[in-house]
């Protein structure tokens, strides 16, 4: 993880201004992080200290099972809150947050927000649109296992996670994700490279036609 200083972090400050946010000052203790791909930037049952707003880049939320199983449950984008549940509630089981690209956080340390940020009636208001719009994604992304084929969710999903043009998913995340066998996933993926709109390179799938995914993808966020 990488903590802008000096005139890297005014730049950046000055190109992505988030006061618009806040009624509260936080310009003088507000970090800027950059975390690669792969990277975790909060470790599952590890309290966060800060409230993160990403600014550039996505990331993938994970929890353990009781079994020890591993499941992808949710994705982040630029403009998220990460870290959220956790200024919130004093008793939270923070979930695992990896990036999945390159991403920028701003990042506010808890013990000198908390109080001004729970006290804050123009953060408390955008945060409760950030929440309402999550839950009812969560709500439509289990609505869309029986409601549309892998087709579109694949496609969906893929344009979620790709990395500069390149897909590198496990099929076993893929497969508990969408709710899907791991022969249905094979056979969609295939039918994508045989359409071109994927070609494969190893392990992992070069998007080809950025359009025909977005095409299928679309049926579901129009939905």
């Amino acid at each position: 993880m990488e903590v802008y200083k000096g005139e890297k972090k005014r730049l950046f400050l000055e190109k992505n201004p988030i006061a618009h946010l806040f009624s509260i000052q936080v310009e003088e203790f507000i970090e800027v992080h950059e975390y690669v791909r792969d990277e975790w930037i909060i470790k599952e049952g590890l309290r966060p200290a800060y409230l993160y707003y990403v600014i550039e880049g996505k990331a993938k939320i994970y929890v353990t099972h009781q079994n020890g199983k591993v499941s992808l449950i949710n994705f982040i984008n630029a403009n998220d809150y990460i870290g959220e549940m956790e200024l919130l509630n004093e008793v939270y089981y923070t979930k695992g947050i990896q990036a999945s690209t390159k991403t920028v956080c701003f990042a506010l340390p808890f013990h000198r927000y908390r109080t001004q940020l729970l006290e804050d009636t123009k953060f408390l208001r955008e945060l409760t649109k950030f929440l309402s719009v999550k839950a009812t994604l969560m709500a439509a992304k289990y609505s869309q296992i029986l409601a549309f084929p892998l087709e579109n969710r694949l496609a969906d999903f893929i344009l979620q996670t790709a990395d500069e043009g390149i897909y590198r998913e496990k099929h076993v995340t893929v497969c508990d994700y969408l709710g899907v066998s791991y022969r249905h996933l094979l056979y969609v993926l295939t039918q994508f490279c045989e359409k071109n709109y994927l070609h494969k390179e190893g392990r992992h799938y070069r998007i080809k036609q950025y359009h025909s995914l977005y095409e299928l993808a679309e049926v579901l966020r129009n939905k």
